[in-house]
């Protein structure tokens, strides 16, 4: 990440927060080029007509890098080095993941440091001072790495001490109250930006169950079993996890994300959620799977008529509707 001359450039991590966006200004006000890069996880999701990163790139004005991290990434949530947050966040060992990569990108864009909008003592899991030096040594980047929201809190890096960055206009943020950061935001002009915790799904107590489950269960996970984690309600029966649909187009995304070895049900005659059977298709785990596919279903009195099967609704059972606690007992949470 060396440049022979004296015109800087750095790559700012960006996550589409308040603090990244402040942070990239805070660089581009000493005059120095910055382009970001954005790593979107598999358990990122953000609302449809929502927060765009490359909106947000574009007006802060900043060449953006989208990078789409696959499964590779779960062997940072499968056993992370320095644990989790409240949930299956692994926040220090995900950022040190997201840095070295940022760091072999700087090198081809010819950046000399690395630009991230943490906030010392902000985050009591990841971004106190032990926290973060671990972050700056496990990614290989001392001296490199600068956080120019706390940055007069922080020994001086090396862009500062040679003189590529101005040290007396960076900030001295530390904690959890945002005021300073809303009010440079609005000193800027800056709207564009995502809520705290972002669309990161592992911070989500319900979502974290779902996962857990599956890591627990499932050896060889696949990028479609990731995405089912966030549609349907999720049960479990010893070796099988079944998922109900909960609407329309939930119950189009069930059919569209089974494997050709799951089974499918769908109750008869009345409003029915479409609902997959993963794991060995025993008798029980076949009657359990109708009976929830039964139980949301809008039939509430007498026996239901589910169909169901792999490819197509060959086979048929008829089943009682369960009551509310044995559902509850089945569910993933």
């Amino acid at each position: 990440m060396e440049k022979a001359n004296a015109k800087a450039k750095a790559l700012a991590l960006f996550s589409g927060g308040l603090d990244s966006s402040l942070a990239i200004r805070l660089i581009q006000e000493q005059g120095i080029e910055v382009e970001a890069i954005a790593f979107l996880t598999p358990f990122y999701t953000a609302k449809e007509g929502g927060f765009s990163f490359e909106r947000a790139a574009e007006r802060l004005g900043v060449p953006l890098k989208v990078v789409r991290l696959g499964l590779d990434y779960l062997r940072v949530i499968r056993k992370p080095k320095y644990g989790y947050g409240r949930h299956m966040n692994p926040c220090i060992d995900c950022r040190i993941y997201m840095l070295r990569k940022a760091k072999r990108y700087a090198r081809e864009i010819g950046a000399d440091f690395i630009v991230t909008g943490e906030v010392l003592d902000e985050r009591p899991m990841s971004q106190h001072m032990k926290a973060l030096k671990i972050v700056e040594e496990e990614s290989s980047l001392e001296g490199r790495l600068l956080r120019p929201l706390s940055a007069r809190l922080l020994p001086p890096t090396e862009p500062e001490k040679l003189g590529l960055v101005d040290r007396s206009r960076l900030l001295d943020i530390r904690g959890r109250s945002r005021k300073r950061q809303i009010a440079l935001a609005k000193a800027y002009g800056i709207t564009e930006y995502q809520s705290p915790a972002g669309g990161c799904l592992l911070t989500h107590k319900e979502f974290s169950a779902k996962l857990r489950d599956l890591l627990n269960h499932k050896k060889r996970v696949s990028m479609a079993d990731l995405e089912l984690l966030k549609i349907g309600r999720h049960f479990r029966i010893g070796k099988n996890k079944i998922i109900v649909g909960r609407n329309k187009e939930e119950n189009e995304k069930l059919l569209r994300l089974k494997s050709r070895n799951d089974y499918f049900f769908e109750a008869q005659g009345c409003g029915s959620p479409i609902t997959l059977l993963q794991g060995p298709k025993k008798r029980q785990a076949i009657e359990k799977a109708a009976q929830l596919t039964a139980y949301y279903s809008d039939q509430k009195t007498g026996k239901v008529h589910v169909k169901y099967g792999r490819q197509a609704l060959e086979k048929s059972i008829f089943v009682d509707r369960p009551n509310k606690e044995e559902i509850e007992q089945l569910r993933i949470k």
